[in-house]
């Protein structure tokens, strides 16, 4: 999985989100500052089509309303507003069109400055990007490729908003229960994703191990130009990378891994690569 996946793009031009605290968007006047938010806002370098060839198959969502606009229409959102949630839907649906045996889960998890009809306006987005694709909630434990394949299921959406129980589309967000470790530290980082793995549930949910730094307020203001790769990313990817090849999948083990800049090291392939250890299980076992 990648971590917050669209903001391979975000708009220095737009105002700034209301993600960001009351200072910021006062500050955010000056284009500077802009220019600045948005070295630390893009997490990814991909677009989705490109992650999606890259081998990642779970995006993390969080999306808004631009607040003054007319309409409803709705955006992507780290800092800076992205693109539209509809532009991102149909890029990922082309790419399932041509991949049917695909499978991708989308995780809407941060919503802000929406109200009822923001979200009906969204889910209908949704259910219109990819209609029969939609998986439709499960037990967890039913759902297989096998399963998604003969219902020709491609899609799981998590709503972590109240609205999900009016449709049967739509995932509860503690189905995805993703724990966020906060830190700059790539030692407590590991620490942290240990202790969750061993505090997941061993049944009903899936998991997200977010192998993510968070900058702090003033690692942003000592290196104001470098931005989040240069800072944090770069340098500690290959300790981080280190601990998913260490991993073992399965019921207490990992299940989806996030990560900033996927592409900056064999981050999807090592993930995947993974699995592999369930199909050894399988054969010793049989």
């Amino acid at each position: 999985g990648s971590h917050d996946s669209f903001s391979y793009w975000v708009d220095e031009q737009s105002p700034v989100g209301p993600d960001q605290a009351t200072a910021i968007k006062r500050l955010a006047r000056i284009s500077l500052v802009r220019k600045i938010m948005k070295k630390w806002s893009v997490t990814q370098n991909l677009t989705f089509k490109e992650q999606l060839e890259g081998g990642i198959r779970y995006f993390d969502l969080r999306v808004s309303s631009k607040p003054g606009e007319v309409g409803q229409e709705i955006y992507f959102i780290h800092g800076l507003f992205g693109i539209k949630v509809w532009d991102g839907m149909k890029e990922i649906n082309t790419f399932l069109e041509q991949h049917p045996k695909e499978v991708i889960f989308l995780d809407f998890n941060h919503f802000y400055a929406m109200d009822d009809n923001h979200h009906h306006f969204l889910i209908n987005r949704i259910h219109s990007a990819f209609e029969a694709k939609l998986c439709s909630v499960e037990c967890v434990e039913y759902v297989t490729l096998q399963y998604m394949w003969e219902k020709k299921h491609q899609v799981l959406i998590f709503y972590h908003h109240p609205l999900y129980e009016e449709y049967s589309f739509l995932w509860p967000g503690n189905k995805m229960p993703a724990p966020w470790a906060n830190t700059t530290n790539v030692h407590k980082l590991l620490q942290f994703l240990e202790t969750t793995l061993e505090e997941r549930s061993r049944y009903g949910t899936f998991h997200v191990s977010q192998a993510i730094l968070t900058p702090r307020v003033k690692t942003i203001a000592r290196h104001l130009i470098r931005g989040l790769k240069n800072t944090l990313v770069q340098r500690n990817l290959p300790m981080i990378l280190n601990w998913v090849k260490t991993q073992k999948p399965g019921v207490m083990g990992v299940n989806i891994i996030t990560s900033d800049f996927v592409e900056l090291v064999d981050f999807a392939a090592t993930v995947i690569a993974l699995n592999d250890l369930l199909l050894e299980e399988d054969e010793s076992t049989s």
